[in-house]
């Protein structure tokens, strides 16, 4: 099977007719010989943050000398980014040679996996085949119900800042996303949770005390922010002071927080994480398409707000970095989010949009969202594609800032068609 073939078997299934649940993936880890059941986890749950906070507790155990899986989604540039150990994508041999063992074993279930449980099986598959110390699990939707929830109780359980997204599929109140999220703890498993107000507060708190489990809230007043550029981030927190975080969103730190807790927490728990492995790691952590600057003069920054809970946050970052300044925004939304809310947040920043629609079916047509940002006062025009709207975009701000958003797969095709127009502009 070619790595072409083994993506396009993996993106054949989808949800569609398929309940939520997890016999599908308990039925299709059992014919694979229960790979899971010998590995040890950190589970993530959340709506925002999970992927930043994940990448930086895998970076803290590996500078404290572990072998670290690492499974997130969505992906950027690669489809094997979703699966990694110590910071290395899955090679493409070993992922054709893992879906030619899943798929028989797909294929002879009455009821067949969706997209997201057969990577989760191809994950667990290759941490086992690694060796793998730990495992950082980020949860792909939810909690209770995702595929990730096959897990024993892990090392530790974690659940970051929530807010209303995938209201369609968790239901309408912060009570209820809160509720699905808290389905990842376990009895006996520490859970470290953001906190995200009293509505939610109490349902995690409930959630925990049924489980028998210790819960650690993260107590922000002990973090204080020292210096912030466009480089990195100098913080304390909890008594270590000056770390240094390259990922430079302003919300990166609480992040960082949240990673921090968790370490702590699986130390009591006996595993052997220095504060030194923690500044390193921290220091040594790379997450792309959040609050990345592609560029530095004129600044460029692209950023994978998907909803608005994360566009509330980057425009804080915005204003932080770019104190005054106004900005080109190239920009795509899902139909599926709150667009009105999205775009009433930018405008006070926004010279100008270019929207594009970005590869998805579920992706606001650019006209559409051209119309909605001038019926709320914006100009705005709309691009035929993701490159002509990054040039356009590039032109339109000259010698200002400019700034991309959407989702993380926007931000793939972004990176990719900035990295083209760069090499090309090198040839001129």
């Amino acid at each position: 099977m070619s790595y072409e073939s083994a993506l396009e078997y993996i993106h054949a299934v989808h949800w569609v007719g398929h309940k939520p649940g997890l016999e599908r993936t308990r039925t299709l880890l059992a014919a694979l010989g229960d790979p899971h059941k010998e590995l040890r986890f950190v589970n993530i749950a959340g709506t925002n943050g999970r992927g930043s906070t994940a990448a930086m507790i895998a970076s803290c155990l590996e500078a404290a000398g572990y072998k670290v899986g690492l499974f997130t989604s969505p992906y950027i540039n690669r489809f094997n980014e979703r699966i990694q150990v110590n910071g290395r994508m899955i090679p493409d041999e070993a992922l054709e040679r893992l879906v030619e063992r899943v798929r028989p074993a797909a294929e002879g279930m009455a009821d067949t996996p969706t997209e997201f449980e057969l990577i989760t099986a191809l994950g667990m598959l290759y941490f086992k085949e690694q060796g793998c110390d730990i495992v950082v699990l980020e949860v792909g939707l939810g909690g209770a119900l995702d595929s990730t929830n096959i897990i024993d109780p892990p090392e530790c359980a974690v659940i970051t800042a929530l807010g209303l997204d995938h209201v369609q599929q968790l239901g309408p109140t912060l009570a209820d996303i809160a509720s699905a999220k808290a389905g990842i703890i376990k009895p006996g498993s520490p859970v470290v949770y953001y906190g995200s107000g009293p509505e939610a507060d109490e349902v995690v708190r409930r959630a925990a005390e049924k489980a028998g489990a210790p819960l650690y809230k993260v107590d922000f007043d002990r973090l204080t922010l020292r210096s912030g550029s466009l480089k990195e981030l100098c913080f304390d927190f909890d008594g270590l002071e000056g770390l240094r975080l390259p990922l430079v969103g302003s919300y990166q730190p609480r992040n960082a927080a949240v990673a921090i807790t968790a370490l702590r927490a699986m130390r009591a728990r006996g595993w052997e994480i220095s504060d030194q492995a923690i500044r390193e790691g921290l220091a040594r952590v790379r997450w792309p398409g959040r609050f990345e600057l592609l560029r530095q003069s004129p600044a460029f920054v692209l950023d994978g707000s998907h909803n608005a809970h994360g566009m509330r946050a980057t425009v804080q970052s915005l204003r932080e970095r770019f104190p005054a300044e106004k900005f080109v925004f190239c920009i795509s939304i899902m139909a599926d989010k709150d667009s009105d809310e999205m775009l009433e947040l930018l405008l006070p920043l926004a010279l100008r949009f270019v929207t594009v629609t970005a590869p998805s079916p579920r992706a606001i047509p650019a006209e559409e969202l051209a119309e909605k940002i001038r019926a709320l006062g914006g100009e705005a025009e709309a691009a035929q594609s993701v490159p002509a709207a990054l040039e356009r975009t590039l032109a339109l701000a000259g010698e200002g800032p400019a700034c991309a958003l959407g989702t993380l797969y926007f931000s793939g095709e972004v990176r990719q068609a900035f990295a083209r127009l760069t090499a090309e502009q090198k040839t001129l």
